[in-house]
């Protein structure tokens, strides 16, 4: 078995992957004929030389051909999207596609050649794998791997399946499966247990799965590889079984406690012998089983504070983190998600991030500054201190369903960074939203700055996403999305806004404006939204036909509609607190059809139902325990969160068709009857028990068996124009200027 390992790790060493690199041009093929299977013979490929080790791309047309050069297959399947934007006019997003190709390939009138100046073009938070891929299947895996290559991706994180290595570990140091089966949490929560921070929860896991999805990671390995990706793979960071503490009573853990609601996990030290041990065994297995790109995510107290501040100790921990991978990998670089510097601050003052930083080598260390959009860590570590870093867009937060971003910092901050003097080495860009399928124009925008060092100009790159996603060049439609630019896509700088707003009908029902979760200050004005919606409206007419409209509509209208909650409500409360029982009884009913409405619009387009997310959840499942399991864990995840305690209830909220009619709208209904019998009864409302009544009655609704529909209802463009026609006078009215 030794023997049998060295001679994989030898093979891994001398660069695993470059098989798969020799036949990008075959799977470069294989993309195309997949996208675009009429035309793929049109398309013709070849290899082309690197620079300096960043992927470079060529097209030119040859004869009645397009001629697509590459570096790597990412590289040409980045020529080929280049081609489909700038010459074909089309567009590929999660939200709408457009791929009408006309019978004659447009040609390239000059040949064009494309050079990144980023070498690493990263992909994916750990909370992506739940808040949008826990149900995933490999036909929808691949048409992701697609997508990231077709955006130029080439570093992705790689975690599918990563229990099922551990299982095979802690089985091989002598654990049974009943010591194991409070550890592995249940498939919606992946993601905080490979982070270290919680355990067991919405388990135990079925074994099946784990084998399952280890062998749908290979699939994904290999088709990354394929295309010429560099997959990043998971490290040991400390995080062990509670039983670890019974089996190895002298090792020294320390037990923490991410959130209230949640049991302890324990850590162990890594001053312990044992932390270096299994840190060694794990690469190994897990080289052994998939291979290695050398690269290699472990993130130390996320969302966990150091037992000390002392710099000394922060520095000793981390250079023996990465003993540990190098050990098993003399090449090993170590890929740290920077969250910790962000959502920290307080504790990650510049001595004890400056000591966690130097004390790994530069050159095997790679910082991802998660949310520079938002906040760049970079400019208050002085680049990294030297190490390697990636300027991420973050964007979304627990996969919630609002128009928001940053546009224009987006089109102008990564290349502005690239070339500030004091970045230090920043080596790439990347994704590290925690949900996705949503907003496509920002993940468009941001991926667009892949192919160019200088800042995009959204004056000319606004108007051509447009266009290509429509499929004609619309004036209505070109003036709504100008104003969706200065309103939701805009974040002034004098104000401290995370993430976009959500609806007061997805807050667990209060007198209150919002809730700590279901947040509802917007980063712009209610009415300045408006014209937007008119436009987009009159832009029917010429777009109806296009997938991209159709989402576009209704999100827009969606969001009109999520907004206007808010005066109705603060209606109904003042309406409560006057005692005026039949105002309250006008304003309730009007808050109640609009829930309503807006979940008979969301039915129009699969982007927005809940039935997929549970019948996929389902699916999984080999017997009904199993099935039950999962869509207990799909259900909890977009609402509690935990147990009927939990903390972060509404974290993950969405608005989708199915979760507005069953779980928003039934809430609010029981906490009307409420404030109606306190009316009546001229009695103060009791907020803390009906909170307490709505949370056993959400638990209820998370274990109860329920099939939603998974196909949609009515034409989301004309249900789009009944909305406006019903609403667009009376929310204009209640968002006037004062």
């Amino acid at each position: 078995m030794k023997l049998k390992f060295l001679f994989v790790l030898a093979i891994c060493l001398l660069g695993y992957g470059k098989s798969w690199s020799q036949d990008y041009l075959k799977t470069s093929n294989e993309l195309i004929a997949r996208v675009v299977p009429k035309h793929q013979s049109y398309f013709l490929t070849e290899k082309l030389n690197s620079k300096d080790g960043k992927d470079i791309f060529e097209i030119e047309s040859k004869g009645n051909k397009i001629l697509l050069r590459g570096s790597s297959g990412v590289a040409i399947a980045s020529a080929f999207y280049h081609y489909l934007t700038e010459y074909a006019h089309c567009q590929i997003t999660w939200n709408g596609t457009n791929l009408k190709l006309p019978a004659t390939l447009p040609k390239v009138p000059a040949k064009v050649r494309k050079e990144t100046p980023y070498e690493y073009r990263y992909y994916l938070n750990y909370c992506t794998f739940n808040y949008s891929m826990s149900w995933w299947d490999w036909a929808r895996w691949e048409k992701e791997i697609d997508w990231m290559a077709l955006h130029g991706i080439n570093m992705p994180l790689a975690i599918t399946g990563e229990e099922y290595t551990w299982y095979l570990l802690y089985k091989e140091m002598g654990f049974s499966d009943e010591e194991l089966s409070g550890f592995f949490t249940g498939p919606a929560y992946f993601s905080w247990f490979w982070m270290g921070n919680i355990d067991g929860w919405g388990g135990p896991l079925p074994v099946s799965w784990m084998k399952e999805h280890f062998d749908l990671q290979k699939k994904i390995l290999q088709r990354e590889r394929a295309l010429g990706m560099k997959p990043v793979l998971p490290a040991f960071t400390g995080h062990v079984p509670a039983a670890f503490k019974a089996k190895y009573p002298n090792a020294k853990l320390k037990a923490t406690n991410w959130t209230n609601g949640f049991a302890d996990t324990y850590i162990l030290d890594s001053e312990d012998p044992m932390f270096a041990q299994i840190g060694k065994k794990f690469l190994e297995k897990q080289t052994e089983l998939l291979g290695t790109d050398h690269l290699y995510s472990a993130d130390t107290f996320n969302e966990n504070e150091p037992p000390t501040s002392a710099p000394d100790y922060l520095g000793k921990l981390s250079a023996r983190i990465y003993d540990g991978m190098s050990q098993a990998d003399p090449k090993a670089v170590w890929v740290m998600q920077g969250w910790l510097f962000y959502s920290d601050r307080k504790f990650w003052k510049e001595p004890q991030t400056e000591a966690l930083l130097k004390a790994v080598p530069d050159d095997k260390m790679i910082l991802l500054d998660l949310a520079t959009e938002i906040e760049p860590v970079w400019k208050r570590t002085e680049g990294f201190y030297g190490k390697p870093w990636i300027w991420n867009m973050l964007h979304n937060f627990g996969g919630n369903t609002n128009l928001f971003g940053r546009m224009d910092v987006v089109a102008t901050a990564p290349a502005e960074a690239l070339a500030n003097p004091k970045s230090g080495k920043m080596k790439g860009i990347g994704l590290s939203m925690e949900g996705i399928e949503q907003n496509p124009v920002l993940y468009e925008l941001m991926m667009a700055n892949t192919w160019q060092k200088t800042p995009i100009d959204l004056n000319k790159w606004l108007p051509k996403f447009v266009n290509n996603r429509y499929g004609t060049n619309d004036r209505d439609a070109q003036d709504a999305w100008k104003i969706l630019r200065k309103t939701v896509y805009n974040v002034p700088s004098d104000k401290y806004i995370r993430d976009g707003a959500e609806s007061i009908i997805q807050a667990r029902p209060t007198l209150d404006s919002l809730s700590r979760w279901a947040k509802t200050t917007l980063n712009y004005d209610e009415q300045d939204l408006l014209p937007a919606w008119d436009a987009l409206i009159k832009a029917s007419k010429n777009c109806k036909a296009s997938d991209g409209y159709q989402y576009d509509i209704v999100d827009l209208t969606r969001q009109v509609l999520a907004n206007y909650a808010l005066p109705i409500q603060r209606k109904l409360v003042a309406a409560y607190e006057k005692k005026n029982l039949q105002a309250f009884q006008i304003e309730s009913k009007r808050f109640l059809n609009l829930i309503d409405d807006m979940d008979k619009l969301l039915a129009s387009r699969q982007d927005f139902l809940l039935g997929p997310w549970v019948s996929d959840a389902r699916r999984w499942g080999k017997t009904e325990k199993e099935k039950t399991l999962y869509e207990k864990n799909a259900k909890d995840l977009i609402t509690l969160w935990g147990d009927a305690k939990s903390p972060l209830n509404e974290y993950a909220c969405r608005q989708w068709s199915g979760l507005l009619s069953d779980f928003y709208k039934p809430r609010w209904e029981m906490f009307i009857a409420k404030a109606s019998n306190a009316i009546i009864q001229n009695k103060k409302l009791d907020i803390a028990t009906i909170q307490s009544e709505l949370a056993d009655w959400e638990w209820k609704w998370v274990n109860k068996r329920q099939d939603y529909p998974t196909k949609t209802v009515g034409n989301p463009v004309t249900l789009s124009v009944e909305m406006y026609a019903k609403y667009r006078k009376e929310v204009g009215g209640a968002h006037q200027k004062k």
